[in-house]
């Protein structure tokens, strides 16, 4: 899994010829935490075909504000550049697989 962040967002995420699934996380927020296997399966599952990224709020406020980012997890779906989807909160790995899938 990938750990994105002020200084490489721009590179790993909007310059991606692959999909990205970035999780805009923290450390203290608990559903975080839960979801954190589930994006774990997701990395492996989409390996070759999607990036599957982490980013942490607290440290890079200013992205969170640019994506809207209210409440945490959310996940935003990013696709030649650009934010094509979101899921706030804890989702299913079904759930992601079909957000991903249809990114292909």
């Amino acid at each position: 899994m990938l750990y994105v962040n002020e200084k490489n967002f721009e590179q790993e995420v909007l310059k991606s010829d692959k999909p990205v699934v970035v999780d805009f996380y923290a450390d203290w927020c608990g559903p975080c935490r839960m979801l954190a296997p589930v994006l774990e399966q997701l990395d492996a599952a989409v390996a070759g075909k999607a990036v599957v990224a982490k980013l942490n709020v607290d440290e890079n406020q200013h992205l969170a504000a640019k994506y809207n980012v209210m409440s945490i997890p959310t996940i935003i779906f990013f696709k030649d550049g650009k934010a094509v989807g979101h899921q706030v909160g804890l989702q299913s790995l079904q759930s992601l697989q079909r957000a991903v899938e249809s990114l292909l």
